[in-house]
């Protein structure tokens, strides 16, 4: 079972539902117990656009007005099948360079630093944090990490180096929270609904709907993968 980590020196509060932007807060840090009441509340972090005159780029908690959710309870695409069968899934064998495949410098707009790596590798190890990885020849190709707190699995990015291999992790995913059952209670929440992740399943909610599932899924229990 997870690990509680000592609460958040911080005071994070839930971001009202008529607020009209996507970012909620400025600041705070990446502590455990301040990752975790984040995810409680529906918010989630990720650094501000740098600028040229920036010597740090500050810490952002974004609650989206319309949020980005895999639904469940609907059978994935069949784009999305298709992959499944071709590459070895494993759970949690190698979460950290999940993570650095994901923060790979050279991708476009990336925002995933060292200290991202530091504070999802310190929430993982506690059992909070969690990958779902594409093997192919004992090779990583792909993966996906985020957060799992009881029915929510809040995934922060996902990447590959092989064709499809992201598809593959991210389906794997779906499949264990809807083992899990409850599918229309779980939420995989993917932040941002963008034509590659709609073509994936995903649509788009309300804050307000967000965060009435949300206190639903947190009652439910963590899937056995990743319990």
């Amino acid at each position: 079972m997870p690990i509680e980590p000592p609460p958040s020196t911080w005071e994070l509060d839930l971001a009202p539902d008529e607020h009209p932007h996507d970012l909620w807060a400025v600041g705070a840090d990446l502590e455990p117990g301040t990752l975790l009441s984040a995810y409680r509340i529906g918010l989630f972090p990720m650094r501000l656009p740098e600028t040229p005159e920036e010597t740090s780029v500050p810490l952002g908690w974004w609650s989206p007005v319309r949020r980005g959710v895999i639904a469940l309870g609907v059978p994935s695409p069949r784009t999305l099948r298709r992959v499944r069968g071709r590459h070895e899934l494993r759970v949690d064998t190698s979460f950290e360079q999940v993570v650095r495949g994901c923060g790979d410098p050279s991708r476009p707009h990336g925002w995933i630093d060292e200290s991202f790596v530091e504070a999802y590798t310190a929430l993982h190890r506690l059992g909070w944090a969690h990958s779902v990885e594409c093997w192919d020849d004992d090779v990583l190709a792909g993966g996906v990490y985020g957060v799992a707190v009881g029915g929510l699995f809040a995934a922060e990015s996902m990447f590959q180096r092989r064709p499809n291999a992201a598809k593959a992790a991210l389906l794997g995913l779906i499949e264990l929270l809807r083992e899990a059952g409850d599918p229309t209670d779980r939420i995989l929440d993917v932040q941002w609904q963008t034509p590659h992740l709609e073509l994936l399943g995903a649509i788009e909610i309300s804050r307000a709907e967000y965060h009435g599932r949300l206190a639903i899924a947190l009652g439910l229990d963590l899937p056995n993968g990743l319990s």
